[in-house]
């Protein structure tokens, strides 16, 4: 195995294990020993690779922020442009997708928005993502919709996905994903409908 596979392999083995030391004891109890206890790795590693535990988060957020980019870019893939349908449905689902919605994902996004109030390096990330979904449903709906309606309602779609999502992580019965996405698509087509 070169050697760059090896690091990121690496890498992902302690994000993961970062997940669940997040989904077990919460970020303030998921200590580096605790991390590096469930890699099996010492607790030297992950400075080494991370600098820290605000590293570590950082570089964890990011994995989630990517498997999103990836969840959503898989479903619109093969979508004819001119279908705004199509892909306003692909990015709610994708923000819907299990590497978003298992427990341990879950739990990694609450504490990642309490913790990016505090932390600028986790305030941008979030900024991007917050910018990411809208700018990609504004540009969608403006197809069908005057800018300022367009404007409103990527907001209004993006928020009621948070809003759905948040509701769904904090539920004791867990996230209702079908139903979700249901209200969201509702949303939208409400929208859409608009433009027509």
């Amino acid at each position: 195995m070169p050697h760059h596979e090896s690091l990121n392999g690496r890498r992902e083995q302690l994000i993961r294990a970062n997940l669940t030391a997040i989904h077990q004891y919460g970020l303030a109890d998921a200590t580096i020993a605790r991390i590096a206890r469930l890699a099996g790795v010492s607790t030297g590693i992950i400075s080494h690779y991370f600098g820290g535990k605000s590293g570590l988060m950082e570089a964890t957020m990011r994995h989630l922020l990517t498997e999103l980019g990836r969840a959503v870019t898989e479903r619109r893939q093969g979508l004819d442009a001119d279908d705004v349908e199509g892909h306003v449905d692909a990015i709610i689902d994708g923000n819907f997708d299990s590497t978003q919605t298992n427990r341990a994902a879950m739990r990694t996004w609450l504490e990642f928005w309490a913790s990016s109030m505090h932390q600028p390096s986790l305030q941008r990330l979030q900024r991007v993502n917050e910018r990411r979904l809208y700018s990609n449903l504004c540009h969608l709906l403006r197809k069908r919709l005057p800018p300022a309606q367009a404007r409103d309602a990527a907001r209004s779609v993006a928020g009621l996905i948070d809003g759905l999502w948040l509701r769904g992580a904090l539920h004791p019965d867990g996230i209702d994903i079908d139903g979700c996405r249901r209200l969201a698509r509702d949303n939208a087509r409400f929208w859409l409908a608009q433009g027509r």
